[in-house]
Order: structure tokens, then sequence, then C-alpha cells
């Protein structure tokens, strides 16, 4: 399908993912429904299909994503991102609309050697990660043309993100230590979004796909990168995570293929370094 002329509703329009998929859909020539939660609680299954207008298109993008808290608030987490991906998922499929769900690398246990596969099993270490599995399983379970869309490491301009708090932060301190045993893939905001548009626009069959830049990085490499664009030089240390214990666990591995993707003719995410290079300026402005 075409994005002009089409009508899109974005659930979590507020939110860092949420504003720049709006912003590029209109761009595009999109009509775009903003629903968050002033508009709509996900966790009442009437309270969104009060607030969903007939359209062809449903992106979840809401999520309680408090990730240590969610250890304390499980059951909170469970209901936004379990039983409310259900409820938009629904809706979808009763509008007849293509639905869109955003997930994460937290499902798999972070212990693998190789990218993990968009099919390989769930596996989640934390509260946050069992909330977002079961969010997935509902999606799955319901009747929806469903494309559930894995992402990891998110930054962008218009919310809290790893860049900006150590571009402030190694400003202020002078210099900085962060994890080098944790690996991933730093991903902006508007290349997901532009991922999401295009499995879209390619009508690729409903299954799971991998929105990640592609390569990978430790925490540590990526903190030196953002410092070197911010003007601050080589002020970075490497640590292991014994340093820095946190109420959830965090994967170890969170490095995920692109196969799903590739298959349907849709090209993944570019290396991660080049695309920091291409969003630095904009996502550091505000830091």
């Amino acid at each position: 399908m075409r994005v002009e002329g089409h009508t899109w509703v974005v659930v979590g329009a507020q939110g860092m993912l949420g504003r720049d998929l709006v912003e590029i859909l209109r761009d595009r020539g999109a009509t775009v429904v903003e629903l968050d939660r002033g508009e709509t609680d996900i966790t009442d299954a009437a309270s969104v299909d009060g607030a969903v207008p007939p359209c062809d298109v449903i992106v979840n993008c809401a999520a309680y994503t408090a990730v240590d808290r969610a250890e304390e608030e499980e059951p909170l987490a469970l209901a936004i991102n379990g039983d409310g991906a259900g409820h938009v998922a629904r809706v979808a499929s009763k509008r007849g609309a293509r639905f869109v769900h955003i997930s994460t690398d937290y499902v798999f246990a972070g212990n693998a050697t190789e990218p993990y596969a968009e099919l390989a099993a769930r596996a989640p270490l934390s509260a946050y990660g069992r909330t977002k599995a079961a969010g997935e399983r509902a999606v799955e379970g319901s009747a929806a043309d469903y494309l559930i869309v894995r992402t990891a490491w998110l930054y962008g301009e218009h919310g809290p993100c790893f860049p900006k708090t150590i571009a402030r932060a190694g400003a202020e301190r002078g210099s900085l230590t962060v994890v080098d045993d944790q690996l991933g893939q730093p991903t902006w905001t508007r290349d997901l979004s532009d991922f999401i548009i295009r499995l879209v626009v390619a009508d690729a069959p409903s299954g799971i796909y991998h929105g990640t830049s592609s390569g990978q990085a430790s925490w540590f490499e990526f903190a030196r990168a953002i410092v070197v664009s911010k003007g601050l030089g080589e002020i970075v240390s490497p640590t292991d995570s014994s340093s820095f214990v946190r109420p959830a666990p965090r994967p170890a591995w969170s490095v995920l293929a692109h196969g799903s993707a590739r298959s349907v003719g849709v090209e993944p995410i570019g290396d991660w370094r080049e695309r920091w290079e291409a969003a630095a300026e904009r996502v550091l402005a505000s830091s």
C-alpha cells in the first residue's frame, strides 16, 4: 500500500518513537490520528474501541518501559504491555486495519553468541521482558493482520535517552565509566519509523521482524561515539556490569538478526555508526 491518502492511527503518539513516526507519516502524505493516554486507556478494551476511528494502519507504540520499576509493578506493566497490546490488536482486526506492534530485545535471555533470529525462543529474564513477551503472544493470538517489530537501544530527539544522558554527564563530570560487556544495536527512532513504514508499504506478511540498526556495539563503544560527537574527546573508560547492579537484569547480548525483513525485500536499517553520525546533531541539540 502507499502512505499518502491512507489513515494511520499511532497509539502512544507522544512518546519518543511515536512523535517521530507521526512527523514522518505526515511528511509523506498520510492522515494521522494521534492517540495517547489522554485519548485512550489501552488497558481497557472498550476505551480503545471507542477511540480508534476507521483507518488503514494502527501502530502501537504505547508501552510500560520503566524496566527496573517493572520488577515491583509487574501487574501494571502486564496490563499495558500484555493485555493492552491484545486490546489494540483486536480493534485493528475489527477495523480491518494492518496492525504494527513494537516489541523489544528483552523477550530474549541475552545469552546468545550470534544474532537472535526472529523465531528464536523467547526466554525473558525480567518483569519487563515477560510482559512484552506476553504482548507478542496476545498479538499472535488475535485475528489481526499483524507485524511485530522488535527493536533495541532506542534513542531520539523527543525524549530522555542514553545519548543525551551520556552527553550531559560527560560535560558535567569530565570523565565517565560505561559497561563494555553488554552488546546491542543503537537504533534511532527516525530510522525505526522509516523501517516500519517500509514494511507496511511492502505488504510484508504477518510475522515478527527486527527493527534495529545493523552491526553491534557495547554501551562503552556507543558512549565513546557520543562524547566524540559532542566534542568532549576521549573521556570514557570501560567497566563491567558488576559495577552497575540494577533491580532488573539486562540482556548481555541484544544483537538481533534481520533475516525476515530481507526475505520480503525490505532492507534493514544501516550500520549503527553511520546512523549515529546522521542522528547526532539532531539528538544532542537539547543535551
